[in-house]
């Protein structure tokens, strides 16, 4: 745990000021959060990572992990369109073992709710963000995660190979082991031949001991039937395989990383309309006096923060100090609005500064 330094504080005020003056209306959100919430949107996964409280009252509590998550139900609840707002305010993390990161620190956003122009959304938010760490020695690196969702949603496989694929696409290792499965080049879960043969004779797979844990007897016969069914499915494509995993790793100034998706695209064609998309996000930034041809893109970028960006993502870094966490993070999560939404639905981009990092590296004004 760490305690806000007087010099954090007042370089998170600097910031939280600047983001009014651009329009943003500041919002606050309370410390303790439900966690009925946060689970429902990421599983059990969150609970690594977050402080869980039990509340007599309101039941299983989180201190706040982000802004994001409150921010959305609020504006969702009968926010004005388009809308801007931006919040100042401490966030908590579990840091795994021995790790001297802090698990309490300042956080201030920005972030932008409108429906009839997303691109100028993502141009606005990431050209200000510019602006505001210029100087500061960082490098900035962007992705677009909507390249990848759209690469499994047209892969030629089932749809169960797809979701399975998509559950795990913020989890590397286990999303290319997967797909290695998918593919044919990799042999299924220990035991998982010896159980598929046994189905395919017609074998009931029953045990005499008795039946303990949370799954039904139905629920268990459905996920046997799943697993037939999956080991029925022919293998995706070597080449279809083979560009998915080149695209993850593309690593470029971001014109030459479109030239090699779209080369990447001959064998996965169903890319296509959001390489257009990407390119004409680039046409805006340009016009938002971002210097695309000097913007570092990688592929794979945001495969490892949290769950609800599903488009454009960006961080800005300070190379020289590796073992820093981003000073700065943010994209697109259009899919929580929906979420949150109860019916209603809002393209959404944001992103967040953190005021003791710039503190530490000197570079505050």
């Amino acid at each position: 745990m760490s305690i806000v330094t007087p010099a954090a504080r007042a370089e998170g005020q600097r910031l939280f000021g600047a983001f009014q003056t651009w329009g943003a209306v500041p919002v606050e959100a309370a410390v303790l959060q439900p966690a009925e919430t946060l689970l429902d949107l990421y599983g059990e996964d969150i609970r690594a990572r977050a402080y869980v409280t039990q509340d007599p009252l309101q039941g299983e509590m989180m201190l706040r992990p982000d802004f994001t998550v409150p921010v959305v139900q609020a504006h969702m609840a009968g926010g004005a369109e388009p809308a801007r707002y931006c919040y100042l305010g401490e966030v908590f993390r579990k840091q795994e073992g021995a790790s001297t990161k802090a698990s309490e620190y300042l956080q201030v956003g920005y972030e932008v709710f409108d429906r009839d122009q997303p691109l100028r959304a993502d141009a606005e938010v990431f050209a200000l963000f510019s602006r505001m760490l210029a100087g500061k020695g960082l490098r900035a690196a962007t992705g677009d995660i909507g390249i990848l969702i759209a690469a499994v949603k047209g892969l030629p496989t089932s749809d169960t190979r797809k979701a399975a694929l998509m559950r795990h696409l913020w989890r590397p290792g286990r999303f290319r082991a997967l797909l290695e499965r998918f593919a044919g080049r990799a042999p299924l879960p220990k035991g998982r031949e010896a159980l598929l043969d046994r189905l395919a004779k017609g074998d009931k797979v029953e045990s005499p001991a008795p039946q303990i844990g949370l799954r039904s007897r139905a629920e268990i016969e459905a996920r046997m039937t799943k697993l037939s069914e999956d080991a029925a499915t022919a293998p995706i494509p070597a080449a279809v395989v083979d560009a998915l995993e080149a695209l993850l790793k593309v690593a470029d100034k971001a014109p030459k990383a479109l030239e090699a998706m779209r080369a990447l695209a001959a064998d996965m064609p169903w890319i296509a309309p959001s390489l257009d998309l990407f390119e004409q996000r680039l046409q805006v930034l340009a016009a938002h006096g971002v210097a695309v041809d000097d913007l570092d893109f990688e592929a794979s970028y945001g495969r490892t923060t949290l769950e609800y960006y599903d488009g454009f993502v960006f961080g800005f870094y300070a190379e020289a100090r590796p073992d820093l966490a981003p000073v700065a993070t943010g994209g697109r999560y259009d899919a929580l609005t929906t979420v949150l939404g109860q019916g209603r639905s809002i393209p959404a981009v944001g992103g967040v500064i953190r005021p003791a990092l710039l503190v530490e590296l000197g570079g505050v004004a």
